[in-house]
């Protein structure tokens, strides 16, 4: 099952319509291809499926959702953490 964390954009390349995200400390890169150009910009919080960045999300709603993921890792080992923050990576994702 693939999770959607709210993640924060900390870098947009337009040159390759990439934006670097930020999920609770794990950095990846997402395709933009699902969003408007330049409706993506540093800062934004947003949704990612399958490498894709699909939708952005209000900074107050993220906020909130990462205070619960928060709340669900603190009772989890260590393992269990990286695992539900990385589930995404095993979700089926194209090259970007």
């Amino acid at each position: 099952m693939c999770l959607s964390i709210p993640s924060k954009v900390v870098k947009v390349d337009l040159e390759r319509n990439v934006a670097t995200v930020d999920t609770m400390g794990v950095t990846r890169e997402a395709g933009l291809d699902l969003m408007e150009e330049g409706d993506v910009k540093i800062g934004d919080y947003v949704l990612l499926h399958i490498g894709f960045v699909m939708n952005k999300i209000d900074e107050e709603d993220a906020l909130e959702s990462l205070k619960v993921y928060n709340e669900i890792l603190e009772k989890l080992d260590e393992e269990d953490r990286r695992q539900l923050v990385q589930e995404d990576d095993n979700c089926p994702q194209r090259d970007v």
